[in-house]
């Protein structure tokens, strides 16, 4: 068993809760991706067919407030959600964004994010750099001093 060496910041264990979730749903998920230089987030789910969600958790209204890049991050994906705990006020969430409140250990989906569907050459791209992050990711973990 593998034991974690510190302890998860409280949009860390959101996007834990989420990442479970979305594999009930057949999807893979990568935490704090990169889809481009200078955007990072939270989690990245792919689908069974090569859809892409992005998530962004957010801990606090604070957490929240203080993010104004994320609309950048619909270029990068077919649906966009929040990610928030049961007392999040989520009346400050836009509209048009999916919802889906979690918590460390499962999430469920409150709102489905509308599709926008990516251009074929971005998803390919995409899926290939998801692809080489998750293989690079595994073999840190499985040869750390490689």
């Amino acid at each position: 068993m593998i034991q974690e060496s510190r302890p998860r910041l409280p949009g860390q264990r959101l996007a834990r809760g989420v990442c479970r979730h979305l594999m009930t749903h057949d999807f893979v998920t990568i935490e704090e991706f990169i889809p481009e230089r200078g955007r990072r987030v939270d989690v990245m789910a792919l689908g069974p067919r090569a859809e892409i969600w992005v998530i962004e958790c957010k801990s606090s209204r604070a957490d929240f407030m203080s993010d104004g890049k994320w609309p950048g991050y619909l270029d990068w994906c077919d649906r966009y959600f929040w990610a928030v705990d049961a007392g999040f006020p989520t009346d400050l969430l836009p509209e048009g964004t999916g919802l889906i409140i979690a918590d460390d250990y499962d999430a469920e989906i409150l709102r489905m994010a509308p599709e926008n569907r990516l251009a074929p050459a971005r998803r390919t791209a995409l899926v290939r750099r998801f692809a080489r992050d998750a293989a690079r990711r595994l073999r840190q973990f499985t040869d750390p001093g490689s």
